[in-house]
């Protein structure tokens, strides 16, 4: 095996599903499962700012999400607010910088102002990124980049339409890892995730702990990544990389 294909992800994007069904698993409500996941997303932040990931991007709410039962909506929205002001200072004091990545218009001023005080507090940090994608969807960040474009008269490429992108700032994911089961990505970076290596794991995401994440490294670092070549390519570019 490559010392390339043994890397370290430097970017890692999971869909966090399952936090109801770990709720009605133990007789708890919804929102109990929610806030266990809030417990798993900070010991994920923290594990993979230890094994060197540089870019960690999170589906937390959907533009589909909606259309959930509306206390359950209520309670994400206000879970949201309180998880900013417990999280915030020690995500700064660990050197993560926040972005948050979604449609604004729709959430209420106080979340919209919670989301923007909570990103220029971290603006400085440089360790690690953490993408939080709120109100998000992959059909709507290839449209409003395509809207963006359009509005400034800009011609339409691959170029022009990855810069205007949301997620423009980090580069693509490496690896997409979703818990629950499911084996879809339900609407999830669907541009950025052409050659994304797919994860599929059982654990519902509160379950989803340190040595977790480890077997979804461990299963990327086994893989090679060809971006069109063929193998022998690949091995060659490889080992002229190590002789260099």
């Amino acid at each position: 095996m490559s010392e390339s294909s043994k890397a370290v992800p430097r970017h890692v994007a999971i869909v966090m599903d399952g936090n109801g069904r770990w709720a009605h698993k133990r007789l708890l409500p919804r929102l109990a499962g929610h806030r266990q996941g809030v417990e798993s997303l900070r010991r994920c932040v923290r594990a993979c700012a230890e094994r060197g990931v540089a870019v960690l991007t999170v589906f937390a709410f959907s533009s589909e999400n909606w259309n959930r039962p509306q206390d359950e909506v209520s309670g994400l929205m206000g879970m949201m607010a309180k998880a900013l002001a417990r999280e915030v200072p020690q995500l700064s004091r660990d050197g993560v910088r926040l972005y948050f990545v979604g449609e604004r218009a729709g959430l209420s001023d106080s979340v919209q102002a919670g989301l923007a005080q909570a990103q220029a507090a971290t603006a400085h940090n440089d360790r690690m990124v953490l993408n939080v994608c709120f109100n998000y969807g992959g059909r709507w960040d290839i449209a409003q980049a395509a809207a963006r474009l359009a509005a400034r008269g800009e011609p339409i490429t691959e170029q022009s339409l990855h810069a205007a992108m949301a997620m423009a700032h980090v580069p693509d994911p490496d690896l997409i890892i979703r818990t629950g089961g499911e084996q879809r990505i339900s609407n999830f970076l669907l541009w950025q995730a052409a050659y994304s290596e797919l994860y599929f794991s059982d654990r519902l995401w509160p379950d989803f702990d340190e040595a977790a994440l480890d077997e979804a490294l461990a299963c990327y670092g086994a893989r090679e990544r060809r971006f069109g070549r063929t193998s022998a390519q690949v091995q060659q570019a490889a080992g002229h990389a190590l002789r260099a």
